[in-house]
């Protein structure tokens, strides 16, 4: 899996009342990276997303925020991929993940959604296919079932915030890595710990 990421997906929820909350961890992970490369989002209308024009690793590369809400975030990067002709394989998608404690990250390649909104709108979005790249960004879990909506749309409180962003920023520092040497930052992602 050495081929290059044409599209970094970041997922999360539109508006001010969402910003830090930890759904919108990828969001986090999509801004951190354009700042880090110089690069500035714009809206497109037509997408219905923001996006920005990057190079990691001598390719360009697409970075997309979907402004239609975590279930319907399949549209957009359907939408692109199929217009840029971007490979399932070229894509890497980053999300919270309820299954990994605060200061984790975790790459991997396909599997299901997991009860995530946004990857099961871009799974049946793609067509099925299931065999994109994650960013799976560590928030926690509240305990229970029933009180995961709350959590996730909620703001971590400091302590727990200062573990996901570092996390996330060494995401961004081996984001070319995982362009070039898939495995190699793989290695260092999963075992990362703030």
């Amino acid at each position: 899996m050495n081929d290059p990421i044409q599209l970094i997906v970041g997922l999360g929820n539109p508006g001010a009342e969402y910003d830090h909350t930890r759904h919108n961890a990828g969001f986090q992970y999509v801004d951190a990276l354009a700042h880090q490369l110089n690069v500035s989002f714009t809206a497109d209308k037509k997408l219905g997303a923001e996006v920005a024009r990057a190079r990691i690793a001598e390719q360009d590369v697409w970075l997309l925020k979907p402004m239609t809400f975590m279930n319907r975030s399949g549209q957009a990067v359907q939408a692109l991929a199929h217009f840029y002709k971007i490979d399932i394989s070229a894509i890497l998608v980053a999300h919270d993940e309820l299954d990994l404690p605060p200061g984790t990250a975790k790459l991997k390649i396909g599997g299901g959604h997991g009860g995530h909104n946004g990857l099961r709108d871009i799974i049946s979005c793609m067509g099925n296919q299931r065999d994109f790249r994650r960013l799976r960004i560590g928030i926690g879990h509240p305990g229970h079932a029933s009180q995961v909506v709350s959590f996730v749309l909620g703001r971590p409180p400091v302590s727990e915030r200062d573990l996901i962003e570092k996390a996330i920023d060494e995401s961004v520092r081996y984001t070319e890595g995982m362009s070039e040497h898939w495995h190699k930052a793989m290695t260092h992602i999963n075992q990362f710990k703030a």
